[in-house]
């Protein structure tokens, strides 16, 4: 190559790693006496997941959010089981929600809400977030006796609100999910998790105009 040659591959404009976007990543430990859970995530994944609670539902329903969002997951979690599913499922909504809000980062150029309809066979959800840092859950809508309902060898119908709850409050966001209809026990969950995944993968989306924070405040 001639030196001329050489002059021109170095002027080729590669870009400077201050110009680009900062990994929305995080990865986040956690251990009590009832589980020990540890959770990484990327926002801006293929919604690729490796799962493992110990609550095989649960993990069928953390897949689906991370396909659905886009979001890469990957979920370690051990826990007390053997008592209930309770502690491991609340455990794991928990770090969850923390890694979600340390991942967004400052969430400048986000879109910020997203919502989505969501049907599975006879049932339908409907989602809506909000993701500036005001914890708030509305959910309502699951017919009556779905609570008490036992999904697989140990998920209770009840623990998805309290998922969707522990999610927001650690992720500081507002969430509204309505089941709009709905008769199987496991389409009316997983219409949840699939309506909730689509409505944030809209929330977290970078929409190339917006500049900045998406508030007039200037922060959220």
């Amino acid at each position: 190559m001639t030196e001329q040659g050489a002059h021109r591959d170095q002027q080729i404009n590669l870009p400077r790693a201050e110009h680009l976007p900062a990994p929305r990543t995080a990865h986040i430990r956690r251990s009590t006496r009832e589980s020990t859970v540890e959770v990484e995530l990327s926002l801006d994944g293929t919604g690729d997941s490796q799962i493992s609670t110990g609550v095989r539902f649960y993990d069928h329903m953390l897949a689906t959010l991370a396909k659905h969002s886009l979001i890469d997951l990957r979920i370690q979690a051990t826990g007390d089981v053997d008592v209930d599913a309770h502690h491991t499922v609340e455990d794991v909504a928990i770090v969850l929600g923390d890694a979600f809000k340390e991942a967004l980062g400052d969430k400048r150029g986000i879109c910020r809400f997203g919502d989505a309809s969501v049907p599975l066979d006879e049932a339908l959800v409907h989602a809506v977030v909000d993701v500036a840092g005001r914890a708030y859950l509305v959910h309502t809508g699951e017919p009556e006796g779905q609570a008490y309902v036992m999904i697989g060898d140990n998920y209770v119908g009840s623990l998805t609100r309290h998922v969707l709850e522990s999610f927001a409050h650690h992720g500081a966001i507002a969430l509204h999910v309505r089941v709009l209809s709905g008769r199987d026990p496991h389409h009316i969950v997983e219409a949840q998790f699939k309506a909730v995944a689509r409505a944030l993968r809209a929330a977290v989306a970078l929409d190339p105009r917006v500049q900045g924070i998406p508030s007039v405040k200037g922060s959220l």
